[in-house]
Formats: C-alpha cells, structure tokens, sequence
C-alpha cells in the first residue's frame, strides 16, 4: 500500500466520521420505528454504511 498524506488521512477520517454516523442514526431509527418495513430499509440502510465504513477502514491497514 502506497503511503497516505495528512490530507487523504484527514479525509478518510472524516468519511469514517460520516459513515458511523450514518450508521448509528439508522440503528436509532430502526429500533424506534414499529412498522416493520421501514425497520428493515433502516437497518439495510445501518448495514450498508457499515460495508463503507469497512471498506474505508481497509485502507488503514
């Protein structure tokens, strides 16, 4: 892996600030709601900000 600047660092963690949000706003929102269909777009929604989140956390390593 190439070596990352402070600038693509300071952006890859702001992007990971973003998806764990994103990601804990959508949990939120599922275990809040009763209705069972918009409970499954918010987790699908939870997990795939948490595959970015991942995949974003791959260039780290």
């Amino acid at each position: 892996m190439a070596n990352l600047t402070s600038k693509e660092l300071s952006a890859l963690k702001d992007q990971l600030d973003f998806e764990h949000t994103c990601i804990v706003k959508y949990q939120c929102a599922s275990q809040e709601t009763n209705e069972n269909a918009l409970k499954q777009c918010f987790d699908q929604y939870a997990g795939q900000h948490q595959q970015n989140f991942n995949t974003l956390l791959t260039f780290l390593k």
